[in-house]
């Protein structure tokens, strides 16, 4: 009988776990913050309503992580939305069922907060990853945008801006 996987919300004491595996090579984004940060971020989030922490553990380990946001909408009849960010399975966990279970513990959530979607966005090199979700139904919808929101990117004015301008 395999080990039962348990999806829970975050405790402050589950962060070194949480940034062990936000050290996972696919994860792309700035280095990883000291614990005590964390903690600090973590408190502050906690404020948030609708903001969820998530920790997917067999027994004691902690094997995979993600976030989920409820978020209140003035279009689409009031229907709430669900983004998740930041999922990962560890290394040695991956291929089990995991990712799946959280994802499905993600869409039942929204699901009971009235969502009318759930959606996430990936990294365009994470081919597998996108693999996996479009097995879970996932589709591929419109584009995604980013923007670095640094001094010079506040600072420069985009180019409908400059044309128009």
């Amino acid at each position: 009988m395999s080990p039962t996987l348990t999806i829970r919300e975050a405790s402050e004491s589950d962060l070194p776990a949480v940034l062990a595996l936000y050290g996972h090579p696919e994860i792309d984004g700035p280095a990883l913050r000291p614990v005590g940060e964390a903690r600090e971020i973590y408190r502050r989030f906690q404020s948030y309503p609708n903001y969820h922490l998530f920790v997917a553990s067999i027994g004691q380990d902690i094997v995979g992580t993600f976030t989920l946001l409820i978020i209140d909408n003035l279009a689409h009849a009031g229907a709430r939305s669900g983004l998740v960010e930041d999922v990962v399975v560890s290394s040695a966990h991956q291929y089990q069922g995991i990712g799946k279970q959280m994802m499905r513990f993600a869409l039942e959530r929204c699901r009971e907060a009235g969502c009318y979607k759930l959606a996430l966005s990936s990294n365009l090199k994470r081919t597998a990853a996108h693999q996996f979700y479009e097995s879970l139904g996932f589709e591929k919808h419109g584009h995604s945008f980013v923007v670095p929101v640094d001094a010079g990117a506040v600072a420069s004015r985009s180019s409908a801006e400059r044309r128009d301008g």
